[in-house]
């Protein structure tokens, strides 16, 4: 599945690119089919393979959504190597890691050949999460905000009534949801991202400010509301969104990406709880939460802001009790 065509470009994570100011900018998803009754991608068992890190936050949302819909029997999944090389993201025979896979279906060396597999003219990121649709041989979706909507509700005539029923975006909580996933999208999610691919002073300063700005909208949110949840007194997409990024805020972006206005655990009580909630009470939140992976992809994989590829011991412990 080896390509003669230079792709450094779409997969080298050293080097993103950013705009003439020094900031940064993410790249929107090229693959964005659904799978739906009566569309092209039918909705069918073992038919979809699943593709995502564990240290990967939007990859986290559609590992969390899998098991809380009870979707492993239908949908198998395969964990690629935290440690990114030049080529992108690698399976477990090109860079063994704990937890890491081999590629069941092709033995590719790295998710970029699935890319190419599916087309191979394709010009945009080796990202994760993807779903492979077997029967086709192509990529359904790569984007994880679609993907979580898919195993939300996509599958629910191939689970038990009790899972089917799980609803993590309602109707009536739809208006709500979509508009705090817009501003912790594009102040907490990308935020982070931002900050610490930021290649100016100016950037930087800009990127951290409206971060914390945004993380301090969510903590008057949660503190306001005295819920357990963003949207509601209920679980929803929301939360897993901004679950993600919260939790590998303390042991990588405080650090490595230069957010260190405050902690999480010690600048954000509201926040910290409804974390801490999550991760300890809901099986789908912690089972899918490796600190290992994390820590290790992004101390690792980005050499242009760590280039002796140290990873921190800390913090102790990297999630604190309830």
């Amino acid at each position: 599945m080896a390509t003669t065509r230079d792709t450094s470009s779409q997969s080298d994570p050293t080097k993103r690119k950013t705009e003439a100011d020094g900031s940064f900018k993410g790249v929107p998803s090229s693959f964005r089919n659904f799978v739906e009754k009566g569309g092209k991608f039918e909705p069918e068992k073992d038919r979809y393979h699943l593709y995502i890190s564990l240290s990967c936050p939007w990859a986290t949302r559609a590992t969390i959504l899998r098991k809380l819909k009870g979707l492993e029997s239908v949908i198998p999944v395969t964990v690629v190597s935290p440690k990114m090389d030049a080529q992108g993201w690698p399976f477990a025979q090109v860079s063994p890691f704990p937890g890491a896979e081999e590629d069941p279906l092709f033995k590719a060396e790295h998710v970029k050949d699935l890319y190419l597999k599916a087309e191979p003219n394709y010009t945009g990121r080796f990202t994760v999460p993807l779903i492979w649709d077997k029967k086709l041989q192509t990529i359904v979706n790569n984007e994880s905000s679609d993907i979580i909507r898919i195993f939300n509700s996509g599958f629910n005539d191939l689970l038990p009534p009790e899972k089917a029923a799980l609803d993590y975006y309602p109707k009536e909580l739809q208006a709500e949801i979509d508009s705090v996933n817009e501003w912790i999208f594009a102040g907490i999610n990308l935020g982070v991202y931002k900050t610490g691919f930021a290649t100016t002073q100016e950037a930087y300063s800009k990127a951290v400010v409206e971060l914390f700005e945004a993380l301090d909208r969510v903590e008057k949110l949660l503190a306001d509301s005295g819920s357990d949840y963003l949207v509601g007194d209920t679980l929803t997409e929301a939360d897993v969104r901004l679950f993600t990024t919260v939790i590998r805020f303390d042991p990588v972006y405080v650090g490595h990406f230069k957010c260190n206005i405050r902690t999480i655990r010690d600048g954000y009580p509201a926040i910290h709880k409804w974390m801490r909630k999550l991760y300890w009470n809901n099986a789908a939140f912690k089972d899918t939460t490796d600190f290992d992976h994390i820590k290790t992809n992004y101390y690792w994989s980005h050499a242009n802001i760590n280039p002796t590829r140290i990873v921190p011991v800390g913090p102790i412990p990297h999630i604190l009790p309830l």
